[in-house]
């Protein structure tokens, strides 16, 4: 599935980006799926918000139980002063997670998909294990920060084999809030680990590299249908939204079976709901 160059290219800057990955009716049909899962969400059900910053408080009952259900959270600047939505619900979202590539059919057959699968082997991932799944809305004018993290720290493993996949289902530009990232960056450090205890969490600090800055960070602009893969340790970002376009994108988390997965991250499997690969 993927050249030699693009092997090397990951290896090297802990990121590669593959072109026109997923078609145009592939998308449609994800983008479709989702506005109907907005559509039947209640508001009075949780005025949840997705925040990065502090994530640890920010952790509530309602995203705890989303680990592996279906749920929608709002943007942070959602709501004005008066606690009342300040645009429609649909353009209120900041985004749905976490278990849709299990349990929703059409989410599910765009992760189970051949092609991913051989990205995924070509990537190093032997035996595939897919944790979760998110849908990013990054609204216009008020699409949310995400502050500089690795994916590592929701998703540790002894060693470390978290891979994201991250697809395009807009064009992600800087004007809307595409990633940023550091080239090379894998090769650094884990700086903290999001640890679970029944329903208490914590940012655990594992150490004090500082977050890359304007010089060492690039930008990951995207078309449509795009995959960017990146590795667990690759320190990432994306500014907010203040364009009046979105910046839709759909994510996969994913560790190899052959690695031991802590049993501290915050997404557990049993039998109930085994965790599974791309196939």
């Amino acid at each position: 599935m993927l050249t030699p160059e693009q092997r090397d290219r990951f290896q090297r800057d802990g990121y590669i980006v593959i072109p026109n990955f997923k078609s145009a009716d592939e998308i449609a049909r994800l983008r479709a799926r989702a506005g109907e899962i907005v559509d039947a969400f209640d508001p009075a059900e949780s005025r949840a918000i997705f925040t990065t910053r502090d994530q640890a408080r920010a952790s509530d009952a309602w995203f705890l139980g989303s680990d592996n259900t279906i749920r929608c959270f709002f943007e942070e600047e959602a709501f004005g002063p008066d606690g009342q939505l300040k645009q429609a619900k649909a353009l209120s979202i900041n985004k749905i997670g976490h278990a849709m590539h299990d349990l929703d059919p059409v989410f599910k057959a765009f992760t189970h998909d051949a092609k991913l699968a051989a990205a995924a082997r070509d990537l190093g991932l032997e035996q595939p294990q897919i944790w979760q799944s998110m849908y990013i809305f990054k609204q216009p004018g008020i699409g949310g920060e995400v502050r500089w993290h690795q994916d590592a720290t929701f998703f540790d493993s002894t060693p470390i084999s978290v891979t994201t996949f991250w697809f395009a289902l807009e064009d992600a530009t800087i004007e809307n809030g595409c990633l940023w990232v550091e080239p090379g960056g894998h090769r650094g450090p884990l700086r903290e680990r999001f640890l679970r205890d029944g329903d208490a969490v914590t940012m655990e600090k594992l150490d004090s590299t500082p977050w890359p800055d304007d010089s060492t960070a690039v930008p990951l602009e995207a078309k449509a249908g795009d995959l960017v893969c990146f590795h667990g340790l690759l320190p990432h970002y994306s500014a907010p939204n203040r364009s009046p376009v979105s910046r839709h994108a759909f994510t996969l988390h994913v560790t190899d079976a052959r690695t031991e997965y802590s049993p501290r991250n915050w997404i557990q499997r049993d039998a109930r709901l085994p965790v599974r690969g791309f196939d």
